[in-house]
């Protein structure tokens, strides 16, 4: 039997025992039930095990997986708000946005517009997707954010993204191109910082206090010792 869906959808309900097509009717409901098996966590499989036809078991499945479209845009529109582009790079953040508006966008409604109406409609969702990816960015790119929300008319998102790259792109080459600091430089450092001292010597030498001999004090010599010439 080529056409599954029949036993899917429940058109092709199963024939009795004694029917010729039992037998085929029975490989091809048991063929789906295994291929359902393959696609489903072993978790799911322990509720799903005792059921006989593959319309009870897609049925099964179709209400615990089935979301309203009010949860599934509330999702969306959380996740929308709360893109940032943090440790990704540019083109990994705009495409891991992109993928968000384009979903939230199919929950749209449909309408015709006369009058050139569609087309505003489109500029401004268009605005919008901007407007989502420059809220996300990181404050480094601060500079060219604020050109492109001076830009006159206001440019589409891909025109944007492209703006964006660029500029991450020139931020690479800068970085690699900044000579590192070599034995010579090293060099001028530690001159510069010991300019002051010669042969591990300073030039000014701190003058170390005299000791007595008699009684070991620091600040005089013996001839000079109170203790043993007397206070005067």
């Amino acid at each position: 039997m080529k056409n599954k869906v029949a036993f899917i959808d429940g058109s092709l309900p199963m024939p009795t025992t004694t029917d010729p097509t039992y037998a085929a009717w029975t490989r091809g409901n048991n063929a789906i039930i295994s291929w359902l098996y393959n696609f489903v966590s072993k978790d799911i499989i322990t509720s799903i095990l005792f059921a006989n036809m593959t319309k009870e078991i897609w049925d099964n499945l179709k209400i615990r997986f089935s979301r309203k479209n009010g949860l599934r845009i509330f999702q969306l529109r959380r996740q929308l708000m709360s893109s940032q582009q943090g440790n990704y790079d540019v083109s990994t953040y705009y495409t891991k946005l992109k993928s968000v508006l384009e979903e939230l966008s199919g929950y749209k409604p449909t309408f015709q517009c006369k009058r050139g109406g569609l087309q505003t409609l489109q500029d401004y969702n268009e605005f919008e997707y901007v407007m989502s990816f420059l809220m996300g960015l990181n404050d480094s790119f601060a500079q060219i954010r604020g050109q492109i929300l001076l830009s006159d008319p206001f440019p589409p998102v891909g025109n944007v993204f492209s703006l964006v790259i660029q500029e991450e792109a020139q931020r690479e080459i800068i970085v690699n191109h900044i000579p590192s600091l070599n034995s010579n430089n090293m060099a001028f450092v530690v001159n510069s910082t010991t300019k002051n001292t010669t042969n591990g010597k300073s030039r000014n030498p701190k003058k170390e206090r005299p000791q007595c001999a008699y009684c070991n004090m620091l600040g005089h010599t013996k001839d000079k010792c109170f203790k043993l010439v007397g206070y005067p």
